[in-house]
């Protein structure tokens, strides 16, 4: 009964933003993606698409994200929303990041990579422009992938801190107290295969058409800078997902070390109570502030 309620309850609310979506006035952009991807078809294979497109979104939707962050370390406006502004970037942690990170792109991720065009003809996965489903769809398969992967790095993040283990992987990652947005996919290769793992879960469960392969790669390398960046940036369109982390919420687990396991979402962090320290931090802030103004 609950589970026939709640396919009941999503078929409606697909019915809805499917009515609402006929209303909206046509995308202008649609048009020129649409010829874009059926060229890539025409002149592409599906391996040369599934590897070396997907390769290209990562790596290209990586550093492009990775740029605000840099570039706010050489404005003097945007220090007051820099988290741990006792501790700048510099150039040696920056280059030391990057050298880590080609390697991990090209000798970890890439041979995964590799076998992303078997995945989509093992499961059938469609490639044909008609076959994509429409926008708010890949949204919330994105939002599902994001819920799924916030739970295997919930556990296993946790497990990676355990004091037998921590040293000899997840110790790699925290080398920067002060994180910045580069530095998201920095950690020990072994890391990278564990708490990488959650990342393909989701596309098992929901991949209907590779356009989510790509979409969800650029949600979550969008939230995982995002929450490295180090600044905490007002008007952050990311905040306005339910329970987002954020920024904050991460960088206090670089600087404390312990809690604050989760990566996207607050609730398993808030369920065991690993998000204590932060929250008791987070009230002497309100405290000092408060003080602070009195005295002015």
């Amino acid at each position: 009964m609950a589970m026939n309620d709640s396919v009941n309850i999503l078929n409606s609310a697909y019915l809805a933003v499917e009515y609402i979506d006929s209303f909206l006035p046509d995308n202008p952009l649609q048009q020129p993606f649409k010829n874009a991807w059926n060229y890539m078809l025409d002149n592409y294979t599906k391996f040369q698409i599934a590897t070396w497109g997907s390769l290209i979104v990562h790596e290209v939707s990586y550093f492009l994200l990775c740029v605000p962050g840099f570039v706010f370390q050489f404005i003097p406006y945007m220090q007051k929303y820099k988290i741990q502004q006792d501790k700048p970037e510099t150039w040696e942690k920056q280059w030391k990041c990057f050298k880590t990170l080609l390697f991990n792109h090209f000798f970890i991720q890439l041979p995964l990579i590799c076998g992303t065009y078997y995945f989509t003809e093992y499961f059938n996965i469609p490639y044909e422009w008609e076959e994509m489903p429409r926008w708010y769809v890949v949204v919330a398969q994105c939002f599902g992938c994001a819920v799924i992967e916030d739970a295997w790095h919930y556990f296993l993040h946790r497990l990676l801190h355990h004091k037998r283990i921590y040293k000899y992987i997840h110790k790699v990652h925290h080398e920067f107290v002060s994180p910045f947005g580069m530095q998201a996919e920095y950690a020990h290769p072994l890391e990278t295969l564990i708490l990488g793992t959650g990342f393909f879960i989701g596309i098992v469960v929901f991949c209907n058409h590779v356009i989510l392969l790509w979409a969800w790669v650029i949600c979550r390398l969008m939230e995982t800078i995002d929450v490295h960046s180090g600044y905490d940036v007002p008007l952050n369109p990311l905040h306005l997902v339910p329970f987002y982390a954020g920024a904050r919420f991460h960088d206090f687990h670089h600087m404390n070390f312990i809690g604050n396991y989760a990566s996207t979402f607050t609730w398993w962090d808030r369920i065991f109570g690993t998000d204590s320290q932060f929250i008791a931090y987070k009230e002497k802030e309100k405290k000092q502030q408060l003080v602070t103004k009195k005295k002015a």
